[in-house]
């Protein structure tokens, strides 16, 4: 008899999730705040409702007697629902409110990783005084990365020499937070990291990590990693699960990290059990911690849920009953290349309710495979809203072939004001990324 599973999310990263649960003939139930058309055709019967109305979530996990729930957004977890369905005897794939502080507070997260001296650390300052940051921000003499301390939908943090020219304009972004109250009350003030970022995605059951394929994200909206930052334009992953500039032993050591994150949550009385996201900086000293996210990665899901062979609903069951074995975890040996089409001006001041046509077969002959994000179906129209719309991800024997054959499926897709990073994947911008870290490392 098939599993009763509620998916909680409306995303490209959550349809990702509800294909996986369904290759493993779950019997799905969704809550989403928008009709995700993919989803929605997905699911034996979903609730459109804000996922973080914790109450009318957990009513209508009850009314369907669902027997798990996999948390997609980082927003339902620190509003406490994984608290909530527990108490009532569901099964959760996500933190509790507490171990999602991980993610959800900046300064915990970085106070946790010093009280526990876990590798990958690097010099931080956390500030609710506006004016003590200033002292400090007069006192030190490295360039910073600025974090506003609670969730900003990946678009809080700016880098001194990047985002912000110099110390004038670290100065009046830090103001601006305390002002504006961005991401909550206070900030944190970390070292700016030089090197290459990748992500690390693991599963998690309150002990053991098991970690998924590397890939590497692509926050600027455009072309040669330019413009804007945004919630992540596409991603990559490789044959050989690592990157083409990061190597075994490297991707061991973020590994390393990651263990002694989970049991240091666990030390603190919060045990992890969920996806855990490491965001890793590729340094000329190993892989240094950007950041931890309590939830799979937008896109990143997108590469690593469509090579997983083992049973998704088998793995969810053990992070729920904290149990999940590296056996259980086989991923497929290929390589994916993803790119999102998003609405024109994303990043900045995105157009929304833009028609756009999606040609489901063409994706399908083309062998890619498409997910669908912040999109509401209308009337059987597809519209955009101000965020990502549709996600096309190739999956082939290496990068090349996974990106070409992205961008013959991305032909499929079509609409007036839309547009695609296109050189994500490409073998020029790669090769780039490998030439920079071989500098790194002499």
């Amino acid at each position: 008899m098939s599993m009763k599973i509620l998916a909680v999310g409306g995303g490209g990263r959550e349809h990702a999730i509800v294909k996986a649960l369904a290759r493993g003939e779950a019997e799905i139930f969704s809550v989403m705040k928008n009709k995700n058309p993919g989803i929605a055709r997905a699911s034996k019967d979903f609730l459109l409702a804000k996922e973080t109305d914790v109450d009318k979530v957990v009513q209508y996990a009850l009314a369907k007697k669902v027997e798990l729930a996999v948390i997609g957004p980082e927003s339902p977890l620190e509003a406490g629902l994984v608290d909530r369905l527990t108490q009532k005897g569901i099964g959760c794939v996500g933190p509790t409110r507490s171990a999602a502080r991980i993610e959800t507070s900046k300064s915990f997260a970085r106070g946790l990783l010093s009280k526990y001296r876990v590798p990958g650390n690097i010099r931080f300052a956390s500030f609710t005084d506006l004016d003590a940051a200033e002292r400090h921000l007069r006192s030190i003499d490295y360039e910073v990365a600025v974090k506003p301390t609670g969730l900003t939908g990946g678009k809080g943090v700016k880098l001194q020499g990047e985002h912000l020219a110099d110390g004038a304009e670290v100065l009046a972004y830090v103001r601006e937070i305390f002002e504006k109250g961005i991401g909550g009350a206070g900030v944190v003030l970390e070292e700016r990291l030089e090197g290459e970022e990748f992500t690390l995605q693991a599963f998690c059951d309150g002990k053991n990590v098991v970690p998924m394929p590397l890939v590497q994200d692509h926050k600027r909206a455009f072309d040669g990693d330019k413009g804007p930052n945004t919630g992540g334009m596409g991603s990559y992953s490789s044959e050989d699960h690592l990157l083409p500039f990061v190597n075994s032993s490297e991707m061991e050591e973020a590994v390393d990290s990651m263990k002694r994150t989970v049991a240091a949550l666990a030390s603190e009385g919060a045990p992890y059990r969920g996806i855990l996201y490491g965001q890793f900086m590729l340094t000329r000293d190993g892989p240094r911690i950007i950041e931890f996210n309590a939830r799979f990665g937008d896109p990143e899901a997108m590469n690593v849920l469509p090579l997983l062979e083992s049973d998704f609903v088998g793995i969810c069951s053990g992070i729920a009953s904290g149990d999940v074995s590296r056996r259980s975890c086989e991923f497929r040996r290929a390589a994916t290349v993803c790119k999102y089409v998003v609405p024109e001006g994303y990043g900045t001041e995105p157009m929304a309710n833009v028609p756009i046509k999606v040609d489901e077969e063409g994706v399908q002959r083309a062998g890619a495979e498409l997910y669908y994000a912040a999109v509401n179906e209308v009337g059987g129209e597809i519209l955009t809203s101000t965020s990502r719309a549709v996600a096309v991800v190739g999956i082939d024997v290496n990068i090349d072939a996974a990106e070409r054959q992205c961008e013959r499926a991305l032909r499929f897709i079509s609409g007036e004001h839309i547009y695609v990073r296109h050189d994500i994947g490409k073998h020029e911008i790669i090769q780039r990324k490998v030439e920079r870290v071989r500098a790194l490392r002499k």
